[in-house]
């Protein structure tokens, strides 16, 4: 949706050695499958990732983003950044284009290029053919790749490559109906959404008349849940599906100089995390964020979006496993405000009990209760330092607006 997604990524040696690097390249080609939920399985272990478009605008990028939890990077077809990829434990992905009918020679030339070129390496973890092929900025009703050829890039890659998923991303445009035609073409569903947008932006590509990205009533923070449902409906239920979210301030897509200070709004750590748990309870396999290459080194967005990416990867095992099911209630108390979406929930194994995962979808202050939790003896706050209310199978618990609470029940 946005120019310059596929920017070439640096690589910097410092502090690598010869033998992590020949170790890195000898390695065999990762083991890639895709479970009956559309989760990764990853070297024989269901795997919830976590990745980026772009590397952080800082000093040692590949460290700092290999530290926060992140396990694949777009990368553009070149062994030493893949290569670099694997020494930090991290992957790539490549981008092969499309198969069109105009010019079939050519693409195929270069489709084969890079999948035959790469298929042994060990850092590639999957292909993805075109980003958002539906999408013509300006122009809604029409597209810019045919559903034909991304098909068809898609059955040349897995004969080339059999071992591998393809990932697809979608703009969050279109019909279900529109989008579905691209099914073919891909292994892995996504879609983008960047909903922090300053009110009174000027005209910018991506963004619809009203100043908004996103095309759905909710034109919230809480857009992302409504949009991986859409994305759900579009992949249907055995294909991977993964989320693309927001790691930039809109304004700084203009070029130096055209820029308004004070529209420049970066996304806050609270509302990372929120878009983050939102799409989680909502049912991705994936998540991945864009941007950075647009977001300087010394704001502190990377820093806010690698407490996230910690905070998910210590619940690696969790996010990965499928939702326990359980039933349970929820009551509300009277906050003086109206109660559009409310809480919205996922529950996931984790050890002997379960983590319960909330999110308060409003962008008013919530007062409720999960009711019917007879089954668990305990319930504790994760990640916070508090406690909550828990007594006779009712957790009562005081969310702000877009807020996120975590509890282990037991």
């Amino acid at each position: 949706m946005l120019p310059s997604r596929y920017t070439s990524l640096a690589v910097s040696f410092d502090k690598m050695t010869r033998r992590t690097f020949l170790a890195a390249a000898l390695a065999p080609p990762p083991q890639v499958l895709l479970d009956s939920d559309g989760m990764l399985y990853l070297e024989g272990k269901r795997t919830f990732l976590t990745g980026l478009y772009q590397l952080p605008n800082r000093a040692n990028p590949w460290k700092d983003a290999a530290d926060a939890g992140f396990k694949v990077v777009h990368c553009a077809a070149d062994a030493k950044l893949l290569d670099t990829a694997r020494a930090h434990g991290m992957y790539g992905w490549l981008t092969t284009g499309a198969l069109t009918v105009a010019k079939r020679k050519e693409d195929q030339a270069r489709i084969e290029r890079v999948v035959n070129g790469f298929r042994d390496h060990p850092g590639v973890l999957f292909w993805e053919t075109e980003d958002e092929p539906s999408f013509v900025n300006k122009e809604p009703r029409r597209l810019r790749v045919q559903p034909m050829a991304i098909k068809a890039a898609y059955a040349l890659i897995r004969r080339l490559d059999p071992s591998r998923p393809v990932y697809l991303n979608h703009a969050p445009t279109n019909l279900v109906s529109t989008l579905q035609q691209y099914n073919a073409g891909g292994d892995m569903i996504a879609t983008d959404v960047y909903p922090v947008i300053p009110r009174g932006i000027r005209d910018q590509y991506a963004l619809w008349p009203d100043g908004f990205q996103g095309d759905l009533l909710n034109t919230s923070l809480s857009q992302v849940g409504p949009f991986v449902d859409k994305m759900r409906q579009v992949a249907g239920p055995k294909r991977g599906l993964w989320m693309v979210l927001q790691a930039f301030a809109w304004e700084m897509l203009r070029k130096e100089g055209d820029r308004d200070a004070k529209m420049i709004r970066y996304p806050t750590r609270e509302e990372m995390r929120f878009m983050a748990w939102q799409a989680i309870v909502h049912g991705v396999t994936g998540l991945l964020w864009w941007g950075l290459q647009y977001t300087p080194g010394d704001v502190s967005l990377w820093d806010e979006l690698s407490e996230v990416a910690l905070e998910l990867k210590a619940f690696a095992a969790e996010l990965a496993a499928p939702p326990v099911k359980f039933e349970t209630r929820l009551e509300y108390r009277d906050t003086g405000h109206s109660l559009d979406k409310g809480i919205e929930w996922i529950a996931k194994p984790s050890g002997s009990g379960v983590l319960l995962a909330a999110v308060n979808a409003d962008k008013n202050p919530v007062d409720m209760s999960f009711t019917g939790l007879e089954r668990f003896k305990t319930a504790k706050v994760v990640g916070e330092a508090r406690s909550t209310r828990f007594a006779r199978g009712i957790l009562s618990d005081d969310f702000a607006p877009f807020g996120v609470h975590l509890y282990r029940l037991s």
